[in-house]
């Protein structure tokens, strides 16, 4: 039996809503759009771990909401197997605010980060309290 790869497990569509886990003062975003989704007519594209998204601020500071930002998938709900066997899933759904090359917009992210996270974007993992 083949082993799943954890990008293939896609399970945020658009308008799910998730938890800003950095400090660039947003904490609730949606998510508009995926990048690097090709897909059929009239389906919506779906977004995995480490995936970056288009989002628009629902919540936090005065100047930043409505603003649409890019930014990059770190914890998902969703249970996904890992290549080598084990299954990982997170108490939440969050994401981290990026600019266009893939650097964080903010200086620390609170909570985890997920393994795939690093290999894909190290900055981002280099500025996280911890990975699993």
């Amino acid at each position: 039996m083949k082993a799943i790869n954890a990008n293939s497990v896609k399970c945020l569509t658009q308008k799910s809503k998730c938890i800003c886990a950095d400090n660039s003062g947003a904490k609730i975003v949606e998510i508009i759009t995926v990048f690097n989704f090709k897909t059929r007519k009239r389906m919506q594209p779906k977004a995995g771990i480490a995936d970056m998204v288009n989002v628009v601020i629902k919540k936090g500071k005065p100047e930043i909401r409505k603003k649409v930002e890019r930014a990059v998938l770190i914890r998902v709900k969703k249970a996904y197997k890992r290549n080598d066997g084990t299954r990982i899933k997170f108490e939440d759904n969050a994401v981290v605010l990026v600019d266009e090359k893939g650097l964080p917009k903010a200086s620390e992210i609170k909570g985890v980060v997920a393994k795939e996270v690093g290999e894909r974007w190290p900055k981002v993992a280099g500025i996280a309290q911890g990975i699993v």
